[in-house]
């Protein structure tokens, strides 16, 4: 038996009910809650539907598919690069690079990756974390790569997926450097570059030229890449090839080097700090251009360190980027002006005593002994300073300034390659807007003989005493052997007279005992000017006797030209701290003597294959034929 509760009240409550209208709003609260929520639910879809199937369903297609398909690039090959005679400076040679997919990459493999492939695992952890492009955009780890490289790829292929090997077209250059200012090197294209104008057609990974006619003509070396889809496993092995799209190799390039003459420049040059420039003063076209130090282009990636912090700068192309005082290659210029605008005439003499005082300060002759009495023709003969420090100060700062920009100095020469210098003519003009201060009277003189602030590059001389030689015609420098069709050319109206009157002084340098005398050849006019431009004042180099350093010492220039009616080729040759010109007199005459002798041997061929021709003509006019037949038994 079961007793109830002591509560007297127990049974009340049994029958009680709570009131109707709160149980009501109980249950509508919790519908409303469900409610809301599948609504939000089915919203949530829908927007998802909406994006997959409507917005953008390439895109997750796409991305779908990049599980089973790939897409492999099979790299253009650049077009090759031509010297003036067709022979091949440039070629490319099939290879492999390897490159990083983002899709799958697991940041812990990067260390054991680089270590592998003997790369610098800070920097390739930069190069990852850096990189902007979406992640389906691979990272080019490593080009050209070696059998050890290959090895280590094949063999760890499933423990790191994100490893991708592409056939891949690698540049082949010179050896040693050679011509390697003229080419320039080519490199993977940098996010920044993407920005460029200049590179507006090419796509991350691509290789793009980087300096010299690599650069300059990217657009038309630069190939189209091609493209294979195949489809792949689970762990990215290749089961079925899909489709193809072959690559279009870029166009070839003529220059107007010649590898003859470039030979030539580039052992004159061996073991010394320079440049040489060979122009054709007829149309501008540079037949050779050598810069040392220089650099392998072959190995840049590897010695990218040595050489951006190297002293002697060897990335620097001083054929157009070098700027110095021209020193009494300058002479010409002066004298020219000098006639030009009646300041003196060729008899106008002048006594050198070892010096000579303007303007209350003395001008020291390099020879310090003096020349004695001499007129134009032997003071550019001698290359005497008293009397262009005279003639200087008589034409004064203004017609010198005239006279340096009407041959070219001052300005780029438009030559097709990037980063040419401008080098500087001084003027009271210039002299304000730069230093803020106004000209001296007694900075003139300086100028006359080359000095002061007037800089130049080698190939601005090249232009410059090119331009005087054919009677004041200066031709835009160039390499493309195509551009010659269309410059033109920038003329002064010289007296032809007052022009021959300076060649004539030349041609002394070279051939009347000058100081040209080491860059004389045999049945060759040559003509030419010694330059010897000086780092520091005399005054400073005696004082400093004891200590004297490499870096005090003196640059040497050597322009010359031949022949001296109608010439064909000038060669302008710079060695820093070479001390006098006319230690560079023989770099230029093997550059001539190389240039002449070629002629004769491609002028005796052709009458070898006139004589050849006529001979053959001969025959066929008397009824014999043309080829006659072999021996009996002999088939060709």
């Amino acid at each position: 038996m079961i007793l109830p509760p002591s509560d007297p009240n127990f049974e009340q409550r049994l029958t009680d009910k709570p009131p109707l209208h709160d149980d009501t709003r109980f249950a509508a609260g919790k519908i409303a809650v469900f409610q809301y929520t599948t609504v939000g639910v089915f919203l949530f879809l829908i927007s998802g539907f909406w994006r997959l199937q409507v917005q953008d369903p390439q895109s997750y297609q796409a991305r779908a598919e990049q599980n089973r398909i790939k897409s492999v690039p099979l790299l253009a090959p650049r077009g090759r690069i031509l010297d003036r005679d067709n022979r091949v400076i440039v070629d490319s040679h099939e290879s492999y690079a390897l490159d990083l997919a983002r899709e799958n990459l697991n940041e812990d493999h990067l260390k054991p990756i680089a270590e592998g492939l003997d790369l610098d695992y800070a920097d390739l952890m930069k190069q990852v974390r850096r990189f902007k492009q979406p992640k389906y955009v691979p990272i080019r780890l490593k080009e050209e790569l070696t059998p050890a490289d290959l090895a280590f790829v094949a063999s760890h292929h499933d423990f790191f997926p994100e490893l991708e090997l592409i056939d891949a077209q690698r540049r082949l250059y010179p050896q040693d450097g050679m011509m390697a200012h003229v080419i320039g090197y080519t490199a993977q294209i940098t996010e920044e570059e993407l920005d460029l104008p200049e590179f507006s057609k090419c796509s991350p990974g691509d290789m793009v030229g980087q300096t010299g006619i690599e650069r300059q003509y990217n657009d038309t070396l630069i190939g189209v890449n091609g493209q294979r889809q195949v489809v792949v496993n689970n762990r990215g092995r290749v089961q079925k090839k899909l489709g193809e799209k072959l690559p279009v190799a870029g166009k070839d390039l003529q220059i107007t080097i010649d590898l003859d003459l470039q030979a030539v420049a580039e052992l004159a040059l061996e073991d010394k700090i320079g440049a040489v420039v060979a122009l054709d003063p007829r149309n501008g076209e540079v037949l050779a251009m050598a810069s040392r130090p220089t650099y392998d282009p072959n190995r840049f990636t590897r010695d990218y360190k040595t050489l951006t912090t190297s002293p002697d700068h060897p990335l620097l192309n001083r054929a157009i980027q070098a700027q110095f005082a021209p020193g009494s290659t300058f002479k010409p210029v002066v004298a020219l002006a000098a006639l030009e605008t009646g300041t003196i005439k060729e008899s106008f003499t002048v006594n050198c005593l070892g010096s000579v005082t303007l303007h209350g300060q003395v001008y020291h002759c390099m020879r310090h002994q003096g020349h004695g009495s001499l007129q134009l023709h032997s003071a550019i003969v001698q290359s005497c300073d008293s009397y262009f420090f005279m003639v200087g100060d008589l034409l004064g700062i203004d017609n010198l300034a005239h006279y340096a920009d009407m041959v070219g100095f001052g300005k780029v020469t438009g030559i097709d390659l990037p980063h040419e210098a401008a080098g500087v003519v001084p003027s009271p003009e210039w002299k304000i807007r730069v230093r803020r201060e106004k000209w001296y009277a007694g900075e003139t003189p300086s100028v006359g003989v080359g000095q002061g602030a007037l800089t130049v590059t080698p190939l601005q001389l090249a232009r410059a005493i090119g331009g005087i030689s054919i009677g004041g015609i200066w031709h835009q420098p160039h390499l493309l052997r195509s551009l010659g069709a269309t410059e033109r050319p920038t003329r002064a109206d010289l007296d032809p007279d007052n022009v021959k009157t300076v060649i004539d002084a030349m041609y002394g340098v070279v051939n009347e005992g000058g100081t040209g005398t080491l860059a004389r050849l045999p049945n060759v006019e040559v003509c030419g000017k010694t330059g010897t431009a000086q780092l520091a004042s005399m005054a400073y180099v005696k004082a400093h006797e004891g200590d004297s350093t490499k870096d005090m010492r003196d640059n040497a220039w050597f322009v010359g030209f031949a022949p001296r009616e109608n010439p064909e080729i000038v060669v302008v040759a710079m060695v820093e701290h070479g001390v006098h010109g006319a230690n560079e007199a023989p770099v230029v005459r093997d550059v001539l003597k190389a240039y002449f002798d070629k002629k004769l041997r491609v002028e005796a061929l052709k009458q070898q294959e006139q004589g050849l021709a006529t001979k053959t003509s001969s025959l066929s006019t008397i009824g014999l034929p043309r080829e006659l037949p072999h021996p009996a038994g002999v088939r060709r």
